[in-house]
């Protein structure tokens, strides 16, 4: 079946731009299309795919969940991967509790609802404010959508959730101004922003930020659905500025492809949060949570952070190289395997014009072009993507 032949059926609803082939195959960090042709992919299904396609670990833990009967049981009851899955993020973050769902931008609608909880534990029902900033992206779920600087998303959709106002990046007298004790519930941030233009947040803001809502009574919450779980070079992007949050949403890698979300937080906060104030049906089920467990374990191994870090700088000293033959590229910038090419022109055509050679890249932007690899790929698949984007450029 075509591409033409799968847009003519109608049945899916377009909220996608979907183009190019129709791919049947992956295999390691590639993916191969109906007609036989085969794609370098450096998108890794948007930074989920981080153990690359037909990964053995992950087609283990799912056939063996199969092999037990237990899809799904419902989370009125107890089962042992989600409990071995949440032990193994806390013994490895500053979380003390954690919360599943099945998505990044379900994990943020999540803990604005477990800060306003805790706010108003602490006596403050008027603390039901939430900062954001400008350049983020935090998902499109309405309360995740209210949060997200993007304007011809949000327009159609309004009112969205009120109370969200937005700052700055990197102004702490700005930030000092909008996180308020009388009315500042949380703060939410990026690391790293990736959907707005693979902009690295500056350490000593984070810290500012940290400050400001300790100061103010309010929770730093850390978004690092995309850039969380190895993808920076260490387990969590936020560990390269030694400033910890409240609360982090991870979820693009977590189940290794299958849809994950989860809430990390502290026994501060969790104590607010009682039975029945939220939940969601299938987070934490048996066999997304196998496969998260078995997913988290292989890029949690030291060995494993050590070769990301390895081929980030490899990778950022390959797109460097660009700079000298491309003068249209404005910045590169990034951290690990995720990576940012700032360019003067349209990322989407160089995004275009690489797929017909051969590779996958996607944008973070209007003129940004965003590489994101699996974090198996080996150094000669490096060289080979970039040589591909010096030639499409």
């Amino acid at each position: 079946m075509t591409t033409a032949t799968l847009d003519a059926t109608g049945a899916l609803l377009e909220v996608y731009k979907r183009s190019g082939p129709v791919f049947t195959v992956g295999e390691g960090c590639r993916l191969i299309a109906e007609d036989g042709t085969r794609y370098l992919d450096f998108t890794a299904g948007i930074a989920v795919n981080a153990l690359g396609y037909g990964s053995s670990v992950i087609a283990d833990a799912i056939r063996e969940a199969l092999d037990a009967g237990l899809v799904h049981t419902s989370n009125l009851f107890h089962t042992r991967p989600a409990a071995e899955l949440a032990e193994w993020l806390v013994e490895r973050s500053f979380a003390d509790r954690v919360f599943f769902c099945n998505s990044g931008a379900e994990a943020n609608e999540a803990a604005f609802k477990f800060a306003r909880r805790w706010a108003r534990e602490q006596g403050g029902e008027q603390k039901t404010e939430i900062v954001a900033f400008h350049g983020s992206f935090h998902g499109r779920t309405m309360g995740a959508l209210a949060a997200t600087d993007r304007p011809a998303y949000q327009e159609p959709f309004r009112p969205l959730m009120p109370g969200v106002r937005f700052g700055e990046i990197g102004d702490v007298q700005g930030a000092d101004r909008l996180i308020r004790r009388d009315r500042t519930a949380a703060v939410i941030v990026e690391p790293i922003q990736a959907e707005g233009g693979v902009l690295p947040v500056p350490p000593a803001f984070l810290k500012a930020l940290r400050y400001l809502c300790d100061e103010a009574g309010a929770l730093l919450i850390y978004d690092e659905v995309q850039v969380g779980l190895g993808r920076t070079g260490t387990l969590w992007a936020h560990e390269q500025a030694g400033v910890t949050p409240h609360l982090m949403t991870v979820a693009k890698p977590l189940a290794g492809g299958l849809p994950m979300g989860a809430v990390l937080m502290t026994d501060e906060v969790a104590q607010a949060i009682h039975p029945g104030d939220h939940a969601t049906t299938f987070g934490g089920g048996p066999l997304v949570a196998s496969a998260a467990l078995a997913t988290v374990k292989t890029i949690g191994a030291p060995a494993f952070l050590e070769e990301v870090q390895r081929k980030g700088h490899l990778l950022a000293n390959l797109l460097q190289r660009l700079v000298l033959d491309h003068p249209s590229i404005r910045a590169i910038r990034g951290a690990g395997l995720i990576w940012g090419i700032e360019i003067d022109g349209a990322a989407g055509e160089v995004a275009a014009r690489a797929m017909e050679a051969g590779l996958l890249v996607c944008s973070a932007g209007p003129n940004v072009v965003r590489v994101v690899p699996p974090l198996v790929i080996g150094d000669d698949e490096l060289a080979e993507g970039v040589e591909i984007l010096n030639e499409v450029l």
